[in-house]
């Protein structure tokens, strides 16, 4: 390869591939991009990195000589992170714009990573304002019970209000998710199926842990009859009926049952601005004052613009 590696490597483009090794990276393969500047490059785009940016590296095709303490100070590697476990306060993220509106999105199967960042997320708005509402969004098929509890609590410790607005689905633990949103802000938009029903696992292993197991879910089937029950204002007996078998309902039924407070019907998700409106008004005294020639005068009046915000 020329020189050694110690003091410095050259790269070609034959052996930028995602099982070329590194030095500085002890023989293990790198990842597949790496971060410089807020810029992703590839290996296999490595030629179109800027030649501002790696110096008097030359490009097209031809060979670059870095020191490995040059690239070990200058490239900083990413690991591939989820939607629910990425960093979201980037310029340039959505969702790190959307958490600056104050607005959360539950949009994955729940587990304890989705719920870590859903819970932080609503911490941090309500240190940083508990005057103003927290929107949370939910379009979940469901996920762990210990998950779901752990948003749920959260939501409940904010001072600030939280109003849930489901779309898509809301299935499952979710549903309960939908039900713990500040009373009068718990919505929906117009499509949005909601499931709820009572808890469910596989269990397996000795006779005593599938006894403790066994125990363990009735507790959690238990505990949700008594939260739904409570929000819901239903008796806990109909409750355990309701939820005995998988019970869909329309966004109207969750009103009707309790669950939600309101409907976003098409009104309220985008507000429909009147057409200007043309007065006729009388126009002669213009003519005797300026003695301008009798046309048809108009005047326009603008009506105001309402508050497109979903609350």
């Amino acid at each position: 390869m020329g020189s050694p590696v110690s003091s410095a490597f050259r790269y070609r483009s034959s052996i930028l591939s995602p099982n070329a090794k590194i030095p500085f990276h002890n023989n293990h393969s790198p990842c597949r991009s790496l971060h410089l500047l807020s810029h992703s490059y590839s290996y296999k785009n490595v030629s179109s990195i800027p030649k501002g940016i790696v110096g008097n590296a030359q490009m097209n095709g031809m060979s670059s000589s870095f020191s490995a303490r040059q690239l070990r100070d200058e490239w900083k590697v990413v690991a591939e992170q989820s939607g629910a476990t990425a960093q979201r306060s980037g310029e340039g993220d959505v969702m790190g714009l959307l958490l600056k509106d104050r607005t959360v999105i539950l949009g994955n199967y729940m587990n304890d990573f989705v719920a870590d960042a859903i819970v932080s997320q609503l911490l941090l708005l309500d240190a940083k304002d508990p005057t103003k509402d927290i929107r949370l969004f939910i379009n979940c098929s469901g996920g762990s019970y210990s998950a779901a509890m752990a948003i749920f609590d959260a939501i409940q410790f904010c001072r600030a209000d939280v109003s849930t607005i489901g779309l898509g689905i809301c299935a499952s633990t979710a549903s309960i998710v939908l039900a713990a949103g500040s009373r009068g802000k718990r919505l929906a938009m117009p499509n949005t199926r909601i499931m709820m029903h009572q808890p469910m696992g596989g269990i397996s292993g000795e006779v005593s842990n599938v006894e403790v197991q066994a125990k363990e879910i009735n507790f959690h089937k238990t505990n949700v009859i008594g939260l739904l029950s409570q929000i819901t204002g239903r008796t806990t007996e109909q409750v355990e009926e309701d939820m005995d078998r998988d019970n869909y309902m329309s966004p109207a039924e969750a009103v009707e049952y309790g669950l939600i407070d309101g409907v976003i019907d098409q009104e309220s998700i985008m507000h429909i601005v009147d057409l200007p409106k043309i007065v006729s008004y009388d126009h002669r005294e213009d003519i005797q004052l300026f003695g301008i020639k009798d046309i048809e005068s108009e005047k326009i009046i603008n009506p105001e613009v309402p508050d497109d915000e979903i609350y």
